[in-house]
């Protein structure tokens, strides 16, 4: 029977700790990403200074790539089996269990936040909880990288785990802006045999 109480954070993190071995043996490596993406990454990694934060790391791949661009990244994740699988995967590496609704970091201390697709089950009446979050971790000048489900409107949908939402790149833009941050780039893939993609790049705007 289904716990009407659990708060919409709870929901998620059951959701994928059911299917957390399923998930890290389908999407757990870097082989699952697409190329654009990796360069997409790798391209926003080499702006930036400092720390920074892998927000929804999952099984933690995209940790050790940012790593691997020689960023001190650490990462996080609402699921305890995620943190348990990247920190026997990734030894190297900081992983911890943690909500980016309420970061266990210092206000500025951050040169960056990666956050792909870890938004996706956000509430839109929600989102800005975390996109303010990650404003106020992130240094003036660090910059933000944002993955998500692009559609024509803000909607639901049946994603395999847990439902999740579709956002237009404007739209989404504009809680990024209203968070504290310039969209520097956007960044859509729609072919058919892909599901559709859109990602933000931003720069956190100095505070006043």
């Amino acid at each position: 029977m289904e716990n009407t109480s659990a708060s919409p954070g709870e929901t998620v993190r059951t959701a994928y700790s059911a299917r957390a071995e399923e998930y890290a043996a389908l999407f757990g490596s870097m082989t699952s990403t697409h190329p654009s993406d990796r360069a997409l990454v790798g391209s926003w990694a080499a702006t930036l200074t400092g720390p920074v934060l892998d927000a929804g790391c999952g099984p933690g791949q995209w940790t050790d790539f940012l790593a691997a661009c020689g960023l001190a990244v650490t990462g996080i994740d609402l699921v305890p089996e995620f943190v348990e699988q990247a920190r026997r995967q990734y030894s190297h590496l900081r992983f911890d269990v943690g909500d980016f609704d309420t970061l266990d970091a210092a206000t500025g201390s951050l040169g960056g936040v990666l956050s792909w697709y870890s938004l996706i089950h956000h509430r839109p009446q929600d989102i800005r909880t975390p996109l303010a979050e990650f404003a106020r971790v992130i240094r003036p000048g660090g910059g933000l990288l944002v993955g998500f489900v692009e559609g024509a409107t803000v909607e639901a949908f049946d994603h395999a785990v847990t439902p999740a939402y579709r956002w237009p790149v404007v739209e989404l833009g504009q809680e990024l802006a209203t968070a504290g941050f310039e969209v520097l780039e956007t960044h859509t893939r729609t072919k058919r045999d892909h599901r559709p993609h859109g990602a933000l790049t931003a720069r956190r705007l100095s505070t006043r």
